[in-house]
């Protein structure tokens, strides 16, 4: 099964990650985010939580990358995003924390505060929260497209990403949101 029903311990584990990074990045960062379908209440979505650190800009980047790299992760490049840098889990003991555990699987990325793909993310996720029909919406294609994949979350996250652009463009352009041209 690629969708799961929602279920509040993705909202907890989020927060339970987020206390590991703000001891470890407090004072290099601006916010920890929960995006993705995940973040959403009441959506079925894959059991992978997205999550995007918040730094002022890339001067601090460096440290970021020193300090993700002391909990176990290594930086991946933007992975053809601008001004959202990917990071990779070492294993699925990632972050490294006291007691050691087991983390639920998760996508973390570093964002810029200019970033037009974190404003973009954003928009999104607070338009899904607030509006039921948006939300039922977007679940329908979701729940069709892994119907079609078969299983094969690769599969589905293809057809996803060619599927769903149209419906995410218009419900951004729903919300007033206008593309802005960011710094290099």
């Amino acid at each position: 099964m690629i969708l799961h029903d929602y279920t509040p311990t993705w909202k907890e584990e989020f927060e339970r990650l987020k206390a590991i990074y703000l001891e470890s990045l407090g004072d290099t960062i601006i916010a920890i985010e929960h995006i993705g379908s995940t973040s959403i209440p009441g959506i079925k979505a894959k059991p992978i939580l997205d999550v995007d650190i918040v730094i002022e800009n890339y001067e601090i980047f460096p440290t970021v990358v020193d300090r993700l790299a002391r909990l176990g992760y290594t930086h991946n490049g933007d992975q053809g995003i601008l001004h959202r840098e990917a990071f990779k889990r070492k294993d699925e003991f990632t972050p490294e924390s006291s007691p050691r555990r087991k983390w639920m699987n998760h996508h973390l990325y570093v964002c810029p505060e200019f970033s037009e793909e974190l404003k973009r993310q954003l928009i999104f996720r607070d338009t899904l929260r607030i509006d039921e029909r948006a939300k039922r919406a977007y679940e329908a294609i979701k729940i069709e497209i892994a119907a079609r994949a078969d299983g094969d979350r690769k599969r589905y996250a293809a057809i996803k990403e060619a599927e769903c652009r149209e419906f995410v463009e218009k419900t951004l352009a729903a919300a007033g949101y206008i593309r802005q041209v960011a710094p290099s």
